[in-house]
């Protein structure tokens, strides 16, 4: 329970019962992310429901809202550091882990953010009512990525979070979560594509940036949550 209730304090803005933990705790709090997903995924499906009743664009823009709420914005914010370091560096590593550690967003993290939030609106707009159910685990699908990240590649910041996390991820984690969401894309197909994006994306993260951090992990979230909008979408209408 405690694992639960810091994956949901660290991914939401939930109110979460204050525990006990330490580095160590929050590292193993990883291995429910999808948990916490499904929390948010359950929001977001939710208000898209009651906006919908009023009016498509209401439903959407309800969604994204409730979407950016319950996660504060947290894997936005690594979207925008990860858009600027790779505008800024040229191919030069340190200069971008540099510009990603910078408070301040410049032009590419508000492109990055403008079009993301852009693209998920006209995205949740286009979902028809038989696709809600199928909203509330794309959240859950997306948090699957940061297992598999952590543990295939490095930290590129040593001696922080990251480096604990990415020892707290066992293969039984992996195996069980992949099996998982491939049985549930048993009956919501467009969600079998979750591996593959996850597998998309850690080879791009391999070649461009060689690690992670807890920016870029947001930032492969979002895009993994907007691919398999995408492919909601594809698969619903004709």
């Amino acid at each position: 329970m405690k694992a639960l209730i810091l994956a949901l304090s660290f991914l939401t803005r939930l109110p979460m019962p204050r525990v006990q933990a330490d580095e160590a705790d929050f590292a193993r709090a990883i291995r429910l992310y999808p948990v916490a997903g499904l929390v948010i995924g359950a929001i977001v499906a939710g208000a898209l429901w009651l906006g919908a009743r009023i009016d498509p664009w209401a439903g959407a823009l309800a969604a994204l809202v409730a979407w950016v709420w319950v996660t504060g914005a947290l894997h936005l914010d690594g979207l925008a550091d990860l858009s600027d370091g790779l505008g800024a560096a040229h191919g030069d590593r340190s200069r971008l882990l540099s510009v990603m550690a910078d408070p301040h967003i410049g032009s590419f993290g508000v492109v990055a953010l403008v079009t993301q939030l852009l693209a998920k609106l006209v995205l949740l707009h286009g979902l028809p009512a038989g696709a809600w159910p199928m909203l509330a685990l794309i959240p859950a699908a997306a948090r699957i990525g940061p297992l598999v990240w952590a543990h295939f590649l490095p930290p590129l910041r040593p001696g922080g979070l990251g480096a604990l996390v990415a020892r707290a991820v066992r293969p039984f984690d992996l195996i069980g979560w992949i099996v998982a969401v491939l049985a549930v894309g048993y009956v919501f197909p467009p969600l079998a594509m979750a591996p593959m994006l996850t597998l998309g994306l850690l080879g791009w993260f391999r070649r461009k940036l060689g690690g992670m951090t807890g920016d870029v992990h947001g930032a492969g979230i979002e895009l993994t949550e907007t691919g398999l909008l995408i492919a909601t979408l594809a698969y619903w209408v004709p």
